[in-house]
């Protein structure tokens, strides 16, 4: 049976570190109150004008390719997952593609808009095309410059301080081995409450979810005929162009979502929550993990965290994590690794990897 193996992981995080202790010359917050509330000591943020989303994940792609023993012209399929491109668009899967240097192989490329769970998510899609024989090669990437569009002032801290930069990417292979490469994936979603974590402006929605917040917002929107809807002066002046979190929401679904779709998972495979050698959850919150892991009955050695050095990377989280965890040898041939994620949609998922 053929099934879609990992053959090569990368990651990238930026130069510049970023403490909480820096974020306080900014904005009212204390290293205390973030760690407190997250766990998170530092993150990482891209060099401004000459770092991108694409770039870090081109970075982080180069590793990947490399460590799968490729070339870049050997990838046949591009998957690249962010919420935050370089443009609305195109997006940054063909961007991606150029600054490899491949636009002469004319491939494929497929832009994952599921956020925190995009990393996840593209994998599914990634292993359906690779065993399915459609490809031999598929590039997934996860990246994110969040620094480049957030609040850096008081009224911002609660979502500003979470989040980091960086890249991960991943060659996906066929392999006939049996027992090895991806199992299981599992995703689900619900936009009941979709305004809970999200980024309403700049779009073209008009107000019109509004009904579903319960919430009466001023957009500003003018009597205008044409246009005034994507972005105006009033959301500029009114701070309306970041993005918006309710923490403690998030939270609970999240402690709910996770261990149910990893159990969904092993459960669909024929397997036991003792028989995971690795979880790596997305980094959103230190507690969430902790929380996860103390359902789960897992070790310390059995998850791996790295949110208290990058923040939370969204989209590049995933790959991150897992590519810190094999470089440092928690990962080895044989493992059970199962991969989580939960995210705005409110989009989650998970995937089983025998290593």
């Amino acid at each position: 049976m053929l099934r879609s193996k990992i053959g090569g992981i990368g990651s990238y995080v930026p130069d510049k570190v970023v403490t909480n202790d820096d974020l306080t010359k900014v904005m009212d917050t204390s290293d205390e109150w973030i760690q407190e509330r997250t766990g998170i000591k530092e993150r990482r943020y891209g060099t401004k004008h000459e770092e991108t989303t694409t770039t870090m994940g081109a970075r982080a792609a180069e590793i990947a390719i490399e460590r799968a023993g490729i070339s870049k012209e050997d990838i046949d399929f591009i998957i690249f997952a962010t919420l935050s491109p370089d443009y609305y668009f195109p997006g940054c899967g063909v961007l991606l593609q150029r600054e490899l240097g491949i636009t002469n192989t004319e491939i494929g490329a497929l832009d994952i808009r599921n956020q925190c769970s995009g990393f996840v998510y593209g994998l599914s899609v990634a292993d359906q095309f690779v065993k399915t024989g459609m490809y031999k090669n598929v590039l997934l990437v996860g990246a994110e410059m969040h620094s480049m569009g957030l609040d850096f002032s008081t009224e911002g801290r609660g979502v500003t301080v979470i989040f980091g930069d960086g890249a991960g990417a991943v060659v996906l292979q066929p392999t006939e081995e049996e027992g090895q490469g991806v199992l299981q994936t599992c995703l689900h979603s619900d936009g009941t409450y979709a305004e809970k974590l999200a980024f309403i402006n700049p779009g073209s929605h008009g107000g019109y979810h509004k009904k579903h917040t319960g919430e009466e917002v001023d957009y500003g929107y003018s009597d205008a005929e044409f246009g005034e809807i994507f972005l105006n002066q009033h959301m500029l002046d009114n701070d309306q162009i970041y993005p918006n979190m309710e923490g403690q929401f998030v939270f609970k679904m999240a402690v709910q979502k996770f261990p149910q779709v990893i159990m969904e998972a092993l459960e669909k495979a024929g397997l036991k929550k003792e028989d995971i050698n690795m979880l790596v959850p997305h980094q959103a919150n230190l507690r969430i993990s902790q929380f996860v892991q103390k359902r789960l009955g897992l070790k310390d050695e059995q998850v791996w965290n790295n949110i208290q050095k990058y923040g939370n990377t969204t989209a590049a989280s995933v790959p991150i994590a897992l590519c810190e965890a094999w470089e440092s040898g928690a990962v080895k041939d044989g493992d059970l690794v199962c991969l989580a994620a939960f995210g705005s949609g409110f989009t989650w998922g998970a995937a089983l990897i025998r290593w």
